[in-house]
């Protein structure tokens, strides 16, 4: 292969992709005593694609997320946002982020925290038609006007997706956004999640339900202390295996096994 087409598709693979995350390491602790959250990570994410991340806990999921949000700084190696660096105000603007836990004022109704949000994006203005829009996305017009301390998992978890999609972001980051919901609410947020793929918006987000990630994912990445370990799509990975959740308990079964034997 000649160095031009190996530059082209190089450049290529850059432009065509929404996330490019490059050689990245997360640090905690001192110099002389510490450990890798997140070791070398190389990722990219196509426009209008969906990615699952994958890994038991404390792989380093959610640091990972994090990163890519700007909520973390990476020790080193580099991360692009739709071209531009995260911790630039015009990158954020594009970026929706559902944390793993989202923090409410639960003395609020779901709308006055949804306009609180909304004051702080767009400032002081009449925001209603798009915060019904929102109800309506995520399914919850029927709890609006209740106080949050009254809700349920699954509409905390409907109202933590609605406050990402309030700027209507290009780029979404969902943190276990499937966590306890119960068969019928994770169709809901399956059916929610493929919706903003067909408008064109690209999604990454962390799940331990493997069924579900199965379903609905382009690309998927395995990653296990910080390492990753698989990157492909969910039947490229099942290959040889009776699923996507019997690949990756068996792939990193067989990596620490490997590493044990190793030591």
């Amino acid at each position: 292969m000649s160095r031009v087409v190996v530059i082209f598709k190089i450049c290529y693979h850059f432009f065509m992709s929404e996330i490019v995350i490059s050689n990245i390491s997360k640090w905690y602790g001192t110099k002389k005593k510490g450990k890798y959250s997140v070791h070398g990570l190389n990722l990219s994410i196509k426009k209008g694609s969906v990615f699952g991340f994958l890994g038991p806990n404390g792989a380093g999921k959610t640091t990972t997320m994090k990163m890519l949000v700007g909520l973390a700084k990476p020790t080193s190696g580099h991360i692009t946002i739709a071209g531009g660096n995260p911790n630039d105000l015009s990158i954020k603007n594009k970026i929706g982020f559902m944390p793993e836990s989202p923090s409410f004022y639960l003395y609020l109704t779901g709308r006055e925290f949804l306009e609180f949000i909304a004051i702080i994006f767009f400032g002081f203005k009449d925001h209603k038609d798009h915060i019904d829009s929102l109800f309506r996305i995520v399914d919850l017009v029927h709890g609006a006007d209740k106080q949050i301390r009254t809700y349920s998992k699954g509409m905390l978890q409907r109202l933590g997706l609605a406050q990402a999609l309030i700027n209507d972001p290009d780029i979404l980051f969902l943190d276990e956004p499937l966590d306890g919901l119960d068969p019928l609410g994770r169709a809901e947020m399956k059916k929610i999640v493929l919706d903003l793929k067909a408008r064109n918006k690209t999604i990454f987000f962390n799940s331990h339900v493997l069924a579900d990630v199965e379903e609905i994912c382009d690309h998927v990445g395995i990653i296990d202390e910080g390492t990753l370990i698989a990157s492909d799509t969910p039947k490229n990975i099942s290959i040889g295996y009776r699923d996507l959740e019997d690949a990756f308990v068996q792939i990193i079964k067989k990596r620490r096994d490997d590493k044990a034997t190793n030591k």
